[in-house]
């Protein structure tokens, strides 16, 4: 081998070293200075700021029959409370409220917080349970990115379609989504909209989602009759409740003018209430010729609560439909 192939393949193993070298130093920097680190932080961080949008469908597993008699309606609402990050008797409170629905015979479900986790998904787990269709759309959090997500669903033990999605918080809120998510429903007793609602808890903040909210859900329904359900985070005397109640129908409170509203409780840690609550609703658009309120209800599961908050049930029915009661 000639000097000059010598000093070629000295300099090759010199550069090879140095790269080797270069290579190990620049990990042991990154180690050091906790960039690595960093750099996971801002990926979950981004994360959890992408906006939602995206809406998942689970078709029921169970045929539904096209044809059948009107008998009236039963929707109910609920806040499930995700309880993240302890998840506190999730399975239990999950399979309690289950069988509220079930015993209550529920033909729609308009959800909130419903948490989605990598080894379990709330809206799936559900709509397999109960037979239902269901849609659900991520709020807040980020499954992939941080491991837990929470979002609105509504589930129907009749067809749903024309899926909407619309954001009430600002553009520039990027860390705390609060959302309307509504579907077409496609009853024996005809299609109409029904939507799920989480609105902020903030008094200014709440007002403007509100508008917002009505002004969309009357773009999105037209004429057709619609059910607006879920947690307001809004006292009955809130100026967001009050103007609503103008515009659109308090189920609960038309059929039950005297009756306690609460539906949400803090109590102090020895037991006794701190605030009691009204949060909770499920608001008709519709003419009220064309539909009766058969019943309203404020509900809770016996022995342990599924939710920190009362679930709201409505029965009512077309108006040329007959009840045996």
């Amino acid at each position: 081998m000639s000097i000059k192939a010598k000093k070629s393949r000295v300099g090759k193993t010199t550069k090879n070293s140095l790269k080797y070298i270069a290579s190990e130093s620049l990990k042991r920097f990154i180690t050091l200075t906790g960039i690595e680190k960093v750099g996971a932080f801002v990926r979950r961080l981004t994360s959890v700021m992408e906006r939602p949008g995206r809406l998942f469908v689970q078709t029921s597993p169970q045929p539904i029959e096209k044809e059948q008699e009107c008998r009236g309606l039963t929707v109910i609402s609920a806040n499930l409370w995700h309880d993240w990050p302890q998840y506190r008797r999730s399975m239990e409170r999950l399979e309690a409220f289950a069988q509220l629905a079930e015993n209550h015979q529920a033909d729609i479900l308009l959800l909130q917080e419903v948490s989605r986790t990598a080894q379990f998904q709330t809206d799936d787990w559900l709509s397999r349970r109960l037979g239902m269709t269901s849609i659900y759309t991520r709020a807040n959090g980020h499954l992939h990115g941080i491991g837990f997500e929470e979002g609105l669903a509504i589930l129907s033990h009749h067809p749903l379609s024309r899926p909407e999605l619309r954001q009430l918080t600002p553009e520039s809120s990027k860390f705390v989504h609060r959302l309307a998510l509504g579907s077409q429903v496609d009853t024996p007793c005809g299609s109409l909209l029904a939507f799920s609602v989480h609105l902020s808890i903030n008094g200014k903040q709440n007002a403007r989602e509100t508008e917002k909210l009505h002004s969309w859900v009357q773009e999105v329904s037209d004429t057709m009759p619609a059910f607006v359900g879920g947690d307001f985070n809004a006292s009955e005397s809130s100026r967001s409740i009050s103007n609503l109640k103008q515009k659109w129908l308090d189920t609960f409170r038309h059929l039950n003018p005297l009756a306690d509203g609460t539906t949400h409780e803090i109590r102090w840690p020895w037991g006794k209430p701190l605030r009691r609550s009204r949060l909770d609703y499920i608001f008709l658009k519709a003419e009220q010729t064309q539909w009766k309120l058969l019943e309203a209800l404020h509900l809770e599961t016996p022995g342990h609560k599924h939710s920190d908050h009362r679930a709201v049930l409505l029965r009512l029915a077309p108006a040329y439909v007959k009840i045996n009661r």
